[in-house]
């Protein structure tokens, strides 16, 4: 069996391919891709794997927007790490939904069921994937609490969102800035990815705000934006290419 892994952390692909090779020996983990555009481009150029296991929130959009830009013809393990999106309709549409942190037994399980489905039931399957396909959804404003107020913030007006372990912050393009109590992965779901680009762990960009992109040393990226912010900014050397194909759409 032939596996691919949509996944852009690499502590949870690691941990995912760990897991597979222990209850799965036999299987072949033919790639691993990061994001929307890289998994498109993977699944156009290689022949389609047996089974996918694929993280609902990537770095550049929602894995849906994979299904509106292309037909995945094989069956799909989603994985995330917030239960907040265990819908009826990923149970529906997916041979099984993990939650990270991901354990042997559930991935054990979720092979099993793959090795057991018929083709009748892959034909239904593969015929309901259409309804993940997302629709245009994407947010104008985020109503942000505030005290005991509600702050709406037009995305427009949003230079970055800044993430750590402890809180995520949503800074202005005047320079002010408001906690937010939901994850960024969770926020650039609601957001247009045209707009809005995943640096790295902590930054999400706006594009109207990055004013200058220097190539580091190492090939990376260190972006300097039109406001300050509480680090320096660097997108890595391998999304390098595909930050700066974002920055020139039109």
């Amino acid at each position: 069996m032939k596996v691919l892994i949509v996944e852009d952390e690499t502590s949870s692909y690691q941990n995912l391919l760990s897991i597979i090779k222990e209850v799965a020996p036999d299987t072949e983990v033919v790639g691993n891709t990061e994001s929307v555009t890289e998994t498109v481009r993977w699944l156009n150029e290689h022949q389609q794997p047996d089974l996918i296991f694929m993280d609902i929130h990537l770095s550049d959009d929602s894995a849906f927007a994979i299904f509106s830009q292309m037909e995945v013809k094989v069956p799909i393990v989603f994985t995330t790490a917030y239960d907040e999106y265990a819908l009826d309709a990923f149970h529906v549409n997916s041979i099984e939904y993990l939650l990270k942190p991901i354990k042997a037994k559930d991935v054990r399980r979720a092979i099993e069921k793959f090795h057991i489905l018929s083709k009748i039931d892959l034909t239904a399957y593969l015929g309901r994937m259409g309804s993940l396909v997302p629709e245009n959804r994407w947010q104008t404003r985020l109503l942000i609490p505030h005290k005991d107020m509600l702050v709406p913030v037009a995305v427009t007006d949003i230079s970055y969102i800044y993430s750590t372990e402890k809180a995520t912050t949503v800074c202005l393009n005047n320079g002010d800035s408001l906690l937010y109590s939901k994850s960024l992965e969770a926020i650039l779901s609601t957001l247009n990815p045209h707009l809005f680009f995943r640096a790295n762990k902590q930054f999400a960009v706006c594009r109207d705000s990055v004013k200058k992109i220097t190539v580091w040393y190492d090939s990376r990226l260190l972006i300097t934006l039109n406001v300050d912010t509480p680090e320096r900014l660097f997108v890595s050397k391998n999304r390098a290419a595909e930050f700066k194909q974002w920055m020139t759409e039109g």
